[in-house]
């Protein structure tokens, strides 16, 4: 994630998750007329929308419908993660996944903010 994102900007990423990777892939590069790459990490394969100056985000292969997921938006608290997921279970929300690195990319968490909604919160630092 650039540095662009992760000052200014609430929303810095977003995962889609999709049944059919390469699927998905044509719809997206079709409609959004944007490259989308197929990119590796282990044995996890992942599609990457283009950003090269803006927000990004990628396709996300699961198994059965995805409705039951939905599209995971990843909030900017750089530089203040910890204290972000504190902040969650004091106002109503809830933790699923505590502070994961994801990478090059920084850190995540995954929460349920207080009406249920399931978020990602990132920071660059694990602080």
């Amino acid at each position: 994630m650039s540095d662009l994102n992760s000052e200014k900007n609430r929303v810095v990423w977003f995962d889609i998750p999709v049944n059919d990777l390469d699927r998905a892939c044509a719809f997206y590069r079709a409609v959004l007329a944007i490259d989308v790459s197929k990119e590796r990490a282990g044995d996890f394969e992942f599609g990457v929308l283009a950003h090269d100056q803006g927000n990004g985000g990628c396709l996300v292969p699961g198994t059965g419908e995805v409705a039951d997921t939905g599209v995971l938006i990843y909030l900017n608290v750089d530089g203040r993660i910890r204290d972000a997921l504190d902040q969650v279970t004091q106002h109503g929300g809830a933790v699923k996944q505590g502070v994961h690195g994801i990478g090059p990319h920084g850190y995540r968490a995954i929460i349920s903010d207080s009406e249920g909604n399931c978020l990602a919160l990132h920071s660059n630092t694990d602080a």
